[in-house]
């Protein structure tokens, strides 16, 4: 049997991942919103060096046609991959693309956005081998724990190809939308993970069937909104190429029906967290961890829609894009966690009524 000592360990490395998630989920949401995704043209160094150049003067000779040439040959990789599996339309598509061979004008305060980006992506990913190798003090009680500890560091690998795939093909909206979805998958294993660890040898909880089915509903749902969110932020994208970067206030009155259907989705979030509130308070005790769960929850979501009424009549500032997207991911995962601890749970005392 492992030691209380090594499980404890496992345990405080895998919450420390999972904020370390939270905080790669924030520093994308910065690069994406100041545009900041070309900022180092080249991956896993920022222009050939470890510590990016920080003016003009340090930058390697003919880097424009160095890192163009890279970007084509890497694309040009990908449409293989993508005619395999029968996408012809699209690698067709990504092959013709010219604007790949436009290079990026150097702006410093992009490459150390983007350069910082990578920094947490890597301490993030340093946390996960960490939990990965320290899940097996669980072998013995769980072989789950580190099954999906390993899995979900074979993911980070898998997510940190295809994140220099979304910017090397200039943002395809369908691999973006893949790419927020997997951190949202690595998210969850972190937490589901974390959740075992802690309720290991608990007894199951004897919960309302309904609440149980409105958790699993409100957890689609968001996640469904944030996809929607993804292919919004695409078009608005597309939007502001077209003004040419002006005409901010436009924008939105230009995103389409994707935009409508964003909006809509977030009020059907709202309804179902209502519905989902009032059965948590009526099952569960009040110093119970589902309802602090669901308090948690319920602000954080408020706190989305004020950044969402923020993005919509403010012409979108780049601030609250990155705010807004992180505090989805937050209601998903603590809708997530709250739907765990509805058939096990670590408060056991404070559990249903």
């Amino acid at each position: 049997m492992s030691s209380p000592k090594s499980k404890n360990r496992f345990r405080k490395t895998n919450l420390v991942s999972v904020v370390l998630l939270f905080l790669v989920i924030l520093a994308g949401g910065i690069v994406r919103s100041s545009g900041s995704g070309m900022g180092c043209p080249d991956w896993p160094k920022c222009f050939g060096c470890l510590v990016p150049p920080a003016s003009v003067s340090d930058l390697p000779a003919n880097y424009k046609e160095k890192y163009v040439e890279g970007r084509q040959k890497k694309n040009l990789r990908f449409a293989k991959t993508l005619d395999f599996f029968g996408y012809t339309d699209l690698a067709r598509r990504l092959r013709e693309d010219r604007s790949i061979l436009i290079p990026e004008e150097f702006n410093a305060a992009k490459t150390w956005t983007e350069y910082a980006n990578r920094l947490v992506g890597a301490v993030s990913g340093i946390a996960l081998l960490l939990t990965a190798i320290y899940s097996f003090s669980y072998r013995k009680v769980n072989k789950l724990i580190p099954f999906l500890s390993v899995f979900n560091l074979i993911l980070i690998f898998f997510q940190a190809w295809l994140g220099s795939i979304v910017v090397s093909t200039n943002l395809v909206s369908w691999i973006v939308t893949v790419h927020m979805l997997l951190a949202l998958a690595i998210l969850a294993i972190c937490i589901s993970t974390y959740h075992l660890a802690k309720v290991s040898g608990r007894p199951k909880l004897a919960v309302n069937p309904v609440t149980k089915f409105i958790t699993i509903l409100a957890l689609v749902v968001s996640v469904l909104q944030i996809a929607f969110g993804t292919e919004v932020r695409e078009k608005i994208d597309a939007v502001s190429t077209r003004f040419q970067g002006g005409y901010r206030n436009e924008w939105i009155k230009n995103a389409g029906e994707i935009f409508t259907h964003h909006r809509d989705l977030a009020i059907a979030v709202l309804v179902l967290n209502v519905m989902l509130y009032a059965l948590i308070r009526r099952g569960f005790n009040k110093h119970s961890l589902q309802q602090q769960i669901m308090s948690f929850t319920f602000l954080m979501l408020i706190l989305q829609i004020v950044t969402g009424i923020i993005l919509s009549y403010l012409a979108l500032p780049p601030y609250a894009q990155a705010v807004h997207i992180l505090l989805a991911s937050v209601v998903f995962g603590a809708q997530y966690y709250l739907m765990l601890n509805l058939y096990k749970s670590v408060n056991i005392h404070g559990g249903s009524r």
